[in-house]
């Protein structure tokens, strides 16, 4: 009786066994969960304002909630733009085609927003997608479920706001209104099953570098070191000669870094675009004036002149340049620590990144345009702690060509054979310095004549190499040893030491634009009587007289400071 019993136990263990295994075999795997996407952009936000890249100016004016990104997650050392302007760095972002491609070549094109782009590829695979803060395409945002953007460049002091036909002026800074709308929309799809992308994207610090009145005085007791370019010669670098964006002498004194006209005033010198100043209001304006008036009088009562006049602006601009870039890293603390307090931060992928770089007074510049590393250099930071090793550096050529791919190829979406990028999901995977990756890079800058008259140029750069042509009213090529010469100082495009290197350069430029698809018509040039034009316009604006302006000539570069 009990060996019955017993055996017909084994037999009901057995079955419940076997019908428990049948079970597990019908249920469907579950899929892994997608990531959501947390995409932060500022707007010239150079490399050298952020610490995690450890640049002597950014240890004086620390970003810490920026770097908690580096951090947590992968410092890209090397990524690249492809055409150092606001506008088309946004649309290669969007589309992952080279500017030739996606149709938005310079600032001033419309963006055909029809085309396929990353917001309509992710919604396509179930993702909800946003955007608040800086547009600058022109047209209104496609692809996007939720948007609120800035009226073109936007205004740091109550900005102007458009929704689908509406257009709304937010009493506030610009930088923290954009902040708390991303914070909002988060706060709003906290709890949605459906991953999404979120786009925050800053004015902040575009020129003219307004700081948020908390922050005026932030750093006026801080000296800042100017780089030891800050003087330069240019030779052999004609493209660099003829700009028109050196600090001390095409900063607009007023607009761009709010000297008065004199002691006791609070009247600013030349301020061509005079909205920034007057659509403060009256407790905004009188907090400003109570901050810069005394520094103002303190500079006419020193009374300086020459090469100390240019030291002077010099650090004007990086203390009002840094001070700008402090509300934004407290954005980015805002974000991180909601994504970390309400248990989001292990499935997103957070990316801060910029639209290009930007000159803080390297070869006396500000602004950006050139195919020079501080111009051409994006930095990049992301984390995602599940496939991201903390403290990665990523030393791959990438560059903004490559986002699109990327985020797709995290949340599990195919990638279109007609991008040009690549997905980047194994370098951070595999915190892989990626050598291999990509040989070289392509560049290729349109917008002359125009702001600061940087000359139209396209080039390539390899791991050690960089070869540059600028045309339209000169036709010059630059060569570079960036082992050697790091600064790019040293054009050795004719040096026969060089020779061997300059034939192989111009074999791959050729390779990778026929590779890009690049065609003849885009090396169209300016009729000559467009380009004087353009700088005597400019001259205007400058306040400048117009039949002589620029009205200067490089030479040595100190000597001409003192002129």
């Amino acid at each position: 009786m009990t060996f019955l019993l017993n055996r017909s136990l084994r037999l009901i263990f057995i079955m419940a066994l076997t019908f428990s295994c049948e079970e597990k075999k019908e249920k469907p795997e579950e899929e892994p969960k997608r990531p959501n996407i947390v995409f932060i952009m500022t707007d010239d936000h150079a490399a050298q304002a952020i610490s995690a890249y450890g640049h002597p100016v950014s240890r004086l004016a620390p970003t810490p909630n920026i770097d908690r990104i580096a951090q947590n997650g992968a410092k890209f050392i090397s990524n690249y733009c492809t055409n150092s302007i606001c506008g088309p760095s946004r649309a290669v972002i969007l589309t992952g085609k080279h500017s030739h491609l996606n149709g938005f070549r310079m600032n001033g094109d419309v963006f055909d927003g029809s085309q396929p782009t990353l917001p309509k590829f992710l919604k396509e695979a179930g993702y909800q997608t946003a955007l608040f803060g800086k547009w600058h395409l022109h047209g209104l945002p496609e692809g996007f479920d939720d948007w609120h953007i800035l009226v073109d460049q936007g205004n740091y002091y109550n900005p102007d706001f458009i929704r689908g036909q509406d257009t709304t002026r937010i009493e506030g800074y610009a930088t923290d209104i954009v902040t708390e709308m991303g914070l909002d929309w988060l706060r709003q799809h906290k709890d949605d099953t459906e991953p999404f992308l979120l786009m925050v994207q800053h004015k902040a610090p575009h020129r003219n570098w307004m700081p948020a009145l908390r922050h005026l005085n932030k750093y006026d007791d801080v000296e800042f070191p100017l780089p030891d370019t800050y003087f330069p010669d240019f030779e052999d670098q004609v493209a660099a000669q003829q700009q028109l964006q050196t600090i001390y002498r095409d900063m607009y004194e007023g607009h761009d870094l709010k000297m008065s006209v004199e002691k006791g005033s609070d009247s600013l010198r030349h301020n061509p675009w005079k909205t920034d100043f007057k659509r403060m209001t009256k407790a905004q304006r009188d907090q400003w004036n109570k901050a810069y008036r005394p520094k103002n009088d303190a500079f006419h009562e020193a009374n300086i002149s020459g090469k100390e006049l240019a030291e002077w602006k010099g650090q004007r601009y990086l203390q009002d340049y840094l001070a700008t870039v402090a509300s934004v890293d407290e954005g980015v603390g805002k974000i991180l620590d909601y994504l970390e307090e309400n248990d989001m931060i292990e499935n997103t992928i957070i990316v801060y990144t910029t639209d290009q770089g930007f000159y803080l007074g390297e070869k006396g510049f500000f602004d950006k345009r050139f195919m020079y590393e501080e111009s051409m250099a994006m930095p990049l930071l992301i984390q995602y702690p599940p496939e991201i090793p903390a403290g990665s550096e990523v030393t791959a050529l990438t560059q903004n060509l490559d986002f699109a791919p990327t985020f797709l190829d995290f949340a599990g979406a195919s990638i279109p054979d007609d991008m040009q990028g690549k997905s980047m999901r194994s370098l951070l995977s595999q915190n892989s310095g990626g050598e291999d990756f990509r040989d070289a890079i392509y560049y290729h800058y349109y917008d002359f004549p125009a702001f600061h008259m940087v000359k139209r140029h396209y080039g390539i750069r390899t791991h050690r190499y960089k070869l540059m042509h600028f045309y339209d009213d000169i036709d010059e090529w630059e060569l570079y040893d960036l082992e050697k010469d790091p600064r790019e100082l040293t054009n050795v495009y004719n040096s026969k030491e060089y020779a061997k290197v300059r034939e192989e350069m111009h074999i791959a430029l050729d390779s990778l634009q026929e590779n890009y698809e690049v065609t003849e018509s885009e090396f169209a040039t300016t009729p000559k009587e467009q380009v004087d034009r353009a700088f005597r316009n400019f001259g205007k604006l400058a306040g400048e007289d117009p039949e002589t302006y620029p009205p200067f000539k490089y030479g040595d570069g100190a000597k001409e400071a003192t002129n």
